[in-house]
């Protein structure tokens, strides 16, 4: 009994935040738990759980800083960019405009948020960002999923492995049409993603050299789609700048439209390997 009552406690203090939103609609809805301390870690899986949404961030006060974590509704992640951007709105409604120092299980990263009226613009630093060619086996299995074949792909941007904080299998498509047809079965995907520790797959489509369409299968949090994904959008960045990519230092993403939640990220970085990705979008409180 006890148990359900801190458990319901915990859930009452959770903020529901959009990050990413378009204007006052549109963007991923991300829970925000903001406490003395961290609960314990069944009852913040329980919680995120109940929130439903496809992550929950919980912080509590570290140092000068923020220790946080993020559980999806069916396992914790290493790092979540729209639950940081909501979280970097929760902090600077609470506490004022300003930048955030945040202690993730394995990388120091940091937020900052900024008021603007009724929404908050908010950019996070990921993590650093890696990238390799994907294997040959899992880009048929993935394209399988999807009932795409290797014709759908874009040339110029070949299937890789993305990671900024987190690992991605990106797919770069040469049509908005065979975007917007993406479908897979989530307990087929669930497979997939788990069996190669992916955690999201980052289907994409090139509008011009600065401005994408993204899509984001989610099935390893038992999400079939993200509408707004930071960390798959670093991740993505930083793959474009590995390929040596005509990114000019920013590319925009658009991501959520067919879903009917349309979502607007923006990515800026340098030329430096490796280096992180300053992900940039407005929050709305829910």
């Amino acid at each position: 009994m006890k148990e359900a009552q801190y458990m319901h406690g915990s859930l009452q203090h959770v903020e529901r935040i959009a990050a990413f939103s378009d204007g006052d609609a549109g963007g991923n809805p991300a829970g925000v738990w903001i406490g003395d301390t961290l609960p314990p870690d069944a009852e913040m899986a329980a919680v995120a759980h109940a929130v439903g949404f496809s992550e929950t961030a919980f912080a509590a006060p570290q140092g000068e800083g923020w220790r946080v974590r993020y559980f999806s509704p069916e396992s914790e992640v290493a790092f979540c960019g729209h639950a940081t951007i909501a979280l970097g709105a929760a902090l600077a409604r609470r506490f004022g405009d300003g930048r955030f120092d945040l202690t993730l299980n394995a990388a120091q990263i940091s937020v900052e948020g900024r008021k603007e009226g009724e929404r908050v613009a908010a950019s996070l630093q990921s993590p650093p960002t890696r990238s390799s060619p994907a294997p040959a086996a899992l880009v048929d299995a993935a394209l399988a999923l999807f009932g795409y074949t290797q014709a759908d792909l874009d040339v110029r941007i070949p299937p890789a492995i993305a990671h900024g904080g987190n690992d991605h299998l990106v797919l770069a498509l040469n049509s908005r049409e065979l975007l917007s047809r993406m479908h897979y079965e989530l307990e087929a995907g669930r497979r997939l993603m788990n069996g190669h520790g992916l955690v999201t797959i980052v289907l994409a489509w090139a509008e011009t050299p600065q401005r994408f369409h993204t899509r984001n299968p989610f099935a390893s949090g038992g999400v079939l789609e993200d509408p707004a994904t930071g960390a798959g959008t670093a991740a993505f960045a930083g793959y474009l700048r590995d390929i040596q990519w005509p990114h000019g230092g920013r590319i925009e993403v658009v991501q959520g439209e067919d879903m009917g939640m349309r979502s607007r990220l923006t990515a800026e970085f340098g030329d430096e390997p490796g280096s992180s990705i300053r992900v940039s979008g407005s929050a709305r409180t829910m």
